[in-house]
């Protein structure tokens, strides 16, 4: 430590020197964010903008100031600011001055009359504002930590707060057509972030293209989790996280080293946008344009069902879903929402696995061939964790693939011959993994295929997915385990390594844990609607807890307690159950003691 003269505090070596005037900067810029928040919302979300009048000069002076504030920052930061954040930062700035020199030349800001969509001429000037909202709120969100909350307890309290927030955001009258119950909103909004894909209200026909963005707003922080997504902006305009936000983070993107926090959420955001964009941009092209007939609403159509479909979200602005006449038949499409179904549920630490292997037996093989050294095996990056999502997952999919095919044949693919029919047998399979997209009418479907349904959807993704459900990793350790006591077995092995106790107990714990939520769920919805019978409320309750979104058209008239009591299970699928006791019910000291074991009749 050295003595810092002019504040005659302790510094550490080689830091670089801190202004005086940094807090008061950096709450100033915060304050602006929540205004330029605050102004967004009243401009963009009430169909009477109190802004319209002196929106312009309002707009210019907000832009101008906050430009002026970054600048002084960056100024002040340049030192230890990197390159990056340097050219991000400035292209903020940049984007601020021109919204400044736009809203200038607008004469109002507000939404048309009809509240029908954004005034597009707004948008330089409000996006730049937005952006910044979304900064100053990633920073405030990765000192979290410093409040000394367990992960857990920050998981679940991240979800129900943006569940929250997307309440009120559809609640904003442009949101809707017309108006929405508080239910209703909570219950779309919590189906959204929750990735589930139950609606109350028709996507297509009563939410406005607002409410539709903010639909899809919700879908894409509730597939990656808002510590993953705020982070992200955080970590691009801060240049990097502290030791405690490394360790604070590592927890929530399912990474044991501190040092590859930063990367791996980099890859996780990348393979992400990948996927999603390469997926909208093939859904553009293969899609006819006779049923999408301008540019903008295709591509619109392309993005919107990309990011639902990797969130395994199940959300749709057709009326009829996939189903709808025209789309029916679009088996090209069909197939790339299966494909990117599959690789949002698949978990990003199989991406990651197998994208480090072979990024490795590449390396090896172009080494060996260009004579720099022999070619060395690779190391173990496939581990049985990896192997335990993928292994279960195709064999679910086949399963479910040959069962469509099989009971299916006099049902929904009757008539149905050829590619079309591989294509619709296919989807049929991927889409209960906690997708909820439908091509064919599901009360058409036969009772052998729904019963197969209850069991995927309750089977679900891979952990450390954008889907939901008791984990593919999960039900492989429980039936291993059962495998090992049939053979009388003291322990559980697999791949040539042995599963600790702890991940046994814990399977057997979510599996129960599911049961219990799952009776409960069935037992409140069946007190609450009587009239309804078993088989659709099992399967309603399913789909929900599992975050699936699949239904057999039970849940637009529910009432308003079997409303709420879905919108608790879809929460409850999402966070976790396991993760709802680790984060509520108090952790024990260890035991530094053993009683006696005793055995207990078993049968």
């Amino acid at each position: 430590m050295r003595l810092d003269v002019l504040s005659g505090k302790g510094q550490e070596a080689g830091s670089p020197r801190r202004w005086r005037g940094d807090q008061p900067l950096r709450r100033g810029l915060q304050a602006g964010a929540l205004l330029a928040g605050a102004i967004l919302l009243l401009d963009v979300g009430f169909r009477t903008a109190p802004w319209s009048e002196g929106g312009a000069v309002i707009y210019a002076g907000l832009s101008l100031a906050l430009a002026l504030g970054l600048s002084l920052r960056l100024w002040r930061e340049r030192e230890r600011a990197g390159g990056f954040r340097r050219v991000a930062q400035g292209l903020v700035i940049l984007l601020l001055l021109a919204g400044m020199l736009n809203s200038l030349r607008l004469p109002t800001l507000a939404l048309d009359s009809a509240g029908a969509g954004l005034a597009i001429t707004a948008l330089p000037t409000q996006i730049p504002l937005l952006i910044l909202f979304l900064i100053e709120f990633s920073h405030w969100t990765l000192s979290v930590n410093r409040l000394r909350i367990h992960p857990a307890l920050v998981f679940l309290l991240s979800f129900l707060l943006v569940v929250l927030v997307g309440t009120g955001l559809l609640l904003l009258p442009n949101a809707t057509v017309g108006e929405i119950s508080l239910v209703d909103a909570l219950f779309t909004a919590t189906s959204a972030v929750c990735v589930t894909g139950l609606i109350v209200r028709d996507t297509a026909t009563e939410f406005t293209l607002l409410g539709q963005l903010i639909l899809l707003f919700l879908i894409q922080v509730g597939g990656l989790g808002m510590m993953t997504f705020t982070s992200l902006f955080g970590f691009l305009f801060r240049g990097s996280f502290s030791l405690h936000n490394q360790l604070f983070l590592r927890d929530f993107i399912n990474e044991e080293s501190i040092g590859e926090v930063s990367a791996t959420l980099l890859r996780v955001v990348f393979f992400t946008l990948l996927v999603e964009g390469t997926a909208a941009g093939l859904i553009f092209w293969l899609l006819d344009p006779g049923l999408r007939p301008g540019i903008a609403e295709r591509l619109f159509f392309a993005i919107f069902h990309s990011i639902s479909a990797f969130c395994n979200a199940g959300f749709s602005t057709l009326s009829l879903g996939l189903y709808e006449p025209g789309f029916r038949t679009q088996y090209h499409v069909h197939l790339i929402l299966a494909v990117t179904i599959v690789l949002g549920g698949i978990g990003f630490p199989v991406v990651l696995g197998y994208y480090t292997y072979l990024r490795h037996v590449w390396t090896g093989i172009r080494k060996q061939v260009l004579g720099i050294e022999d070619y060395r095996h690779a190391p173990r990056v496939v581990n049985v964790g990896i192997r335990l999502m993928l292994y279960p997952t195709l064999i679910l999919l086949v399963i479910g693939f040959l069962g469509y095919w099989v009971f299916e044949a006099q049902h929904t693919l009757r008539g149905v011959t050829g590619y079309g029919r591989w294509v619709t047998a296919f989807f049929g399979a991927v889409t209960p993994r906690t997708a909820g997209f439908n091509t064919v009418d599901m009360t058409g479907l036969a009772v052998p295929t729904l019963l197969l349904y209850l069991l995927l959807m309750w089977v679900g993704t891979s952990p450390a997915s954008t889907g939901g459900g008791l984990k593919t990793s999960t039900l492989a350790v429980a039936i291993l385990n059962l495998v090992s006591l049939a053979k009388g077995q003291d322990r559980v092995e697999v791949f040539r390594r042995q599963i600790s106790q702890e991940t046994i107990r814990k399977a057997f714990a979510v599996v129960l844990l599911s049961f219990l939520v799952i009776g409960a769920g069935v037992f409140l919805i069946l007190l609450f609607e009587p009239k309804l019978t078993l088989l659709p409320v099992v399967f309603e309750v399913i789909s929900a807890f599992s975050t699936v979104g699949l239904s057999l058209g039970v849940t637009p008239g529910l009432s308003t307690p079997a409303k709420l009591t879905l919108a608790l299970l879809m929460f409850l699928g999402r966070v976790g159950m396991l993760t709802v006791l680790v984060a509520l019910v108090r952790k024990a000291r260890t035991l530094n003691y053993h009683y006696p074991e005793e055995g207990v009749f078993i049968t």
